[in-house]
């Protein structure tokens, strides 16, 4: 069926197709229809000191403002990442800005953290009635320098900390100017230190400690890692995602679209994010959860993940490509992963 939908779809421009898909979504859940795109089955894993339905998340980017949270918890999602949402409003950067690259199960974006800021996704959040578990994803304004980054991410923090059963930290995509800057050691550890203090305090605030975790990017350096992985231990956050899109054109070079200025998702970034992944695992104790993204276009993409050292997984390219069946097959080789 989902092979139908996506041939309709792709005629569209991809931002177009985007809105159109998750607006049919929406008017699917809302007479019940959804359940016909839906095949999962209960997998319940805990992580973070959260219990999750199962271990297949959808990740931030697909919806970043928090319109769709139960049209896409109704696909079998374990969980789902909504933002990234910065403290002020702000369109993004210039269309077009998404491109598809069919031959790759590849996408380009730049979008800019177009979002409609922080307290709009609050409100859409208070609304919901979605079971499994809900990530948010926060971010700075493009135009905030990296001097008072901190203070807009400690913004969406306070705003968003109530309603969220974890926080994701973006550091990492490369459509903002100077952002990955904050993935400098000093940097890091200042950022990181800062929210952990904030988190103590709203803990006490709200009688309840919301999990943290910092998503980084798939072109850090090797020699980066220890240190990055030390200020995550030293600062008490709770999870890693790994990872967020890549600068790189590798396997995709020659392709239509692919000198594109953007990050790079889908099948070709799925070697080196899971280099990082291995990496991170191999750095951070058990107890800090990693959650795998990147180039999962099959359960055996997800299930490898977890071989690797992830608690968790999560995807969007290749939802765009393969449709709900993507969460059914991850599920089904992440069960047969641990069976063996």
């Amino acid at each position: 069926m989902y092979s139908l939908i996506r041939r309709a779809l792709f005629i569209a421009d991809p931002e177009t197709a985007h809105g159109l898909a998750l607006e049919g979504l929406r008017l699917g859940y809302g007479v019940g229809a959804t359940h016909l795109l839906c095949k999962t089955r209960s997998l319940p894993v805990t992580v973070m000191g959260l219990q999750f339905p199962n271990p297949v998340g959808m990740a931030a980017g697909m919806d970043k403002n928090g319109d769709y949270i139960d049209a896409l918890g109704s696909l079998g999602f374990g969980f789902i990442e909504i933002g990234t949402i910065t403290p002020r409003p702000q369109p993004g950067n210039p269309k077009p800005r998404i491109f598809r690259l069919e031959k790759a199960n590849a996408m380009i974006n730049r979008l800019g953290f177009n979002n409609k800021g922080v307290d709009y996704l609050v409100q859409q959040v208070k609304k919901q009635r979605f079971s499994g578990i809900l990530g948010i994803n926060i971010g700075k304004n493009f135009d905030t320098p990296n001097d008072k980054a901190a203070d807009d991410y400690l913004v969406c923090l306070e705003k968003v900390y109530p309603h969220a059963d974890y926080i994701t930290i973006n550091i990492s995509s490369p459509n903002t100017r100077g952002l990955r800057d904050l993935q400098d050691a000093e940097q890091f550890d200042s950022l990181l230190a800062a929210l952990n203090s904030r988190r103590l305090e709203l803990a006490d605030e709200h009688q309840k400690r919301v999990p943290l975790v910092i998503k980084v990017a798939p072109d850090l350096e090797d020699e980066q890692v220890p240190g990055m992985a030390q200020a995550v231990i030293e600062n008490e956050f709770d999870g890693l995602i790994a990872t967020n899109t890549t600068i790189s054109r590798d396997g995709v070079k020659g392709m239509r679209h692919a000198n594109e200025q953007g990050g790079l998702s889908g099948a070709p970034v799925k070697d080196k994010a899971n280099h990082v992944l291995a990496e991170f695992r191999a750095h951070l104790p058990p107890e800090i959860a990693l959650i795998g993204t990147g180039g999962i276009t099959k359960g055996a993409d997800a299930a490898e993940k977890i071989e690797l050292g992830a608690d968790l997984v999560q995807f969007y390219t290749g939802f765009v490509y393969k449709g709900p069946d993507l969460v059914a097959d991850s599920l089904k080789a992440i069960k047969a992963y641990r069976s063996e």
